[in-house]
């Protein structure tokens, strides 16, 4: 009777307590005008209940200890608190709601304030109790994850952002300039990526574009205890080279490898996937060097709008806008085309509900983390305030409509050409190539006309094509007077 009565007394101590992501935590910035998901687990069966602002809604889990809730939509401000009650209560401090937006890519989207342009001014003068930052741990693994564990929300302010995304923040500046709400930012990115590592297993595998990822990796699994043992001898003689005092880059481990994070879907499941049940305007995006080589130049336009899809199947939020940075201005290795790679990224613009922010004159050709990250943050800003807010402003640059033959010229049309074309500094107009059909290119002779600009070539009798911007590193000023640069652009196909 003693044994029965102890077990009896034991029985709420056994029980689970009510779990919360990583995400919803202190700080948090919740997305308004539209419905709040809260989410966590706790005992099969159990009861939660969730209140905050005046709202409380009841919800029970399922058998596998899941459980989810919705508040009603808010309107922006704060700060407020939230509890979640169960077996436990757990109050999460400091609410406020607002725009959130997802900031993912690779390094130069990691690149952090501190590293950036003008930063110990720029932290100096960095609070902000209206900015919030939470970023999400490295992860790249086999299946989705609900929870993706990560820095705590922080506040920004001069000990917090030096380790923000640079252009994570300065678009979040710039918006909560602009629009006057608090903005919260989910970084989540991680340097040296392909796109098909942020892309879901169920659109590579069922696209036959795209399954020709999945193929190359089952490739580099099956070969890889050969690569493992050749990259051990490396790592072991660079220890060694290292030790006596030798200069040398440490090998990189070999495609393959479990948990690298280049394996197609791996980063998704472990940094996407948990975030699709908090509410967002939109993602912002700053990638492309990791698929710019040749196999995956012409391909990648395809992946990239795929994956754009992808991730707004996954949010069930509709079309959110989806903004990216086309890549800047750089001198890759030669086999490298970074000119078809932005090509690829611009025609991704076909894709409803999308914007693209330039760097074309802002890279550095001798170094793939351009550091003029404000320039990057505040263009995207332009497009969120045009693309997701409908604000009637130039949000872009001079994008080619069409060419039109004349005697011994072509003249290019241009769109978003704002208050008029013009050449950076007032200089001569470059960057432009034109061609006759037999496909060779020689240097232009450019001069703006109106909304237009005449290029023609005493060596080109006949143009039939033009070129703008068409390299890795081009020196290129066509601008339209608000100051936002051409987008780069062919008219052949020619490889």
């Amino acid at each position: 009777m003693k044994l029965l009565f102890g077990l009896l007394l034991a029985v709420p101590t056994l029980q689970a307590t009510v779990k919360l992501p990583a995400v919803l935590s202190d700080n948090m910035v919740l997305q308004q005008g539209m419905p709040v998901r809260i989410w966590g687990e706790a005992a099969s069966g159990e009861a939660v209940t969730v209140s905050m602002a005046g709202q409380t809604v009841k919800a029970r889990s399922e058998n596998n200890g899941e459980w989810e809730a919705f508040l009603r939509p808010l309107t922006a401000g704060g700060p407020y608190e939230m509890t979640i009650a169960g077996s436990n209560t757990i109050t999460i401090r400091n609410v406020l709601i607002g725009e959130v937006w997802v900031a993912s890519g690779q390094s130069n989207m990691g690149w952090t304030l501190a590293q950036s342009t003008g930063a110990d001014e720029e932290i100096r003068q960095s609070s902000y109790p209206q900015i919030r930052f939470f970023k999400v741990n490295t992860l790249s693994v086999e299946q989705p994850r609900r929870d993706a564990p990560g820095s705590a929300w922080a506040i920004s302010n001069p000990d917090n952002s030096p380790r923000f995304s640079g252009v994570g923040y300065f678009f979040a500046k710039e918006l909560h300039r602009t629009r006057k709400v608090p903005v919260g930012v989910l970084q989540s990115a991680v340097g040296g990526t392909p796109a098909q590592a942020w892309t879901s297993h169920e659109t590579l595998s069922h696209d036959l574009n795209l399954r020709w990822y999945l193929d190359r990796w089952a490739k580099f699994v099956e070969e890889y205890p050969a690569a493992k043992e050749r990259y051990e001898a490396q790592l072991a003689a660079w220890k060694s080279k290292t030790a006596e005092g030798g200069t040398a880059a440490q090998p990189r481990a070999p495609a393959g490898t479990p948990g690298h994070i280049h394996t197609p879907s791996g980063l998704y499941n472990g940094m996407i996937a948990p975030l699709v049940n908090y509410g967002i305007r939109g993602a912002i995006w700053y990638q492309g060097e990791a698929n710019a080589g040749p196999t995956d130049n012409e391909l990648y336009r395809y992946l990239f709008s795929e994956m754009i899809l992808d991730w707004r199947r996954a949010w069930n939020q509709g079309p959110f806008p989806f903004l990216w940075v086309q890549l800047a201005n750089f001198a890759p290795p030669a086999e490298r085309s970074w000119a078809i790679l932005r090509d690829s990224q611009t025609q991704t613009l076909q894709v409803a509900n999308t914007g693209q922010a330039l760097a074309i004159d802002v890279g550095e050709n001798n170094d793939i983390h351009p550091k003029d990250k404000s320039t990057v943050g505040k263009r995207l800003a332009l497009a969120a305030r045009a693309v997701a807010y409908g604000e009637r402003i130039v949000y872009s640059g001079p994008v080619m409509r069409q060419v039109t033959r004349e005697e011994g010229a072509l003249r290019v049309w241009f769109e978003h050409t704002g208050a008029g074309l013009a050449a950076k500094n007032g200089s001569l107009l470059s960057g432009f190539r034109i061609a006759s059909s037999d496909g060779k290119f020689f240097k232009a002779e450019a001069k703006v006309d109106g909304k237009t600009v005449v290029v023609s070539s005493a060596l080109v009798r006949d143009p039939a094509h033009v070129r703008y911007a068409w390299e890795n590193d081009p020196v290129a000023n066509l601008i339209n007077r608000d100051g936002l640069p051409a987008t780069p652009f062919r008219t052949d196909t020619w490889k």
